[in-house]
C-alpha cells in the first residue's frame, strides 16, 4: 500500500477518482428512497379505508390514518429519547486515559 495522494490531496480510489460511490449515498438512490417510502405510506393510509376499525381497543385507533400517524409520532419520540439518553451518557474524549 502506498501513501500517495491525487491532486486534491485525497488518497487514490477517492471520490475524485472516479470511483463509483456507495449505493446508498448516491442522489438517485436517496431520490428513489423517498419515493418509494412516500408510495408505501400513501398506500397504507388508503389501505385504512378498508380495514374494519369497529373493534379498535381503543377509540382513537378507529380514525382514519391512526397507525401512519401513531407510527409517526412514535418514531419521532424514539429519535428525540435517543437524542437525550445520548446526552446524559455522553463523555469527554479522553475518558479511558489514564
Amino acid at each position: 500500500m502506498s501513501d500517495e495522494t491525487n491532486k486534491s490531496g485525497e488518497a487514490p480510489g477517492g471520490p475524485s477518482d472516479g470511483a463509483a460511490r456507495p449505493w446508498l449515498t448516491r442522489a438517485s438512490t436517496i431520490r428513489g428512497l423517498w419515493w418509494t417510502g412516500s408510495v408505501v405510506l400513501v398506500l397504507v393510509t388508503l389501505a385504512d379505508l378498508v380495514v374494519d376499525r369497529h373493534h379498535a381497543v381503543v377509540p382513537v385507533a378507529g380514525t382514519f390514518g391512526f397507525y401512519s400517524w401513531y407510527g409517526l409520532a412514535t418514531c419521532a419520540a424514539m429519535v428525540v429519547v435517543a437524542k437525550a439518553l445520548g446526552a446524559v451518557l455522553k463523555r469527554r474524549d479522553s475518558y479511558y486515559e489514564p
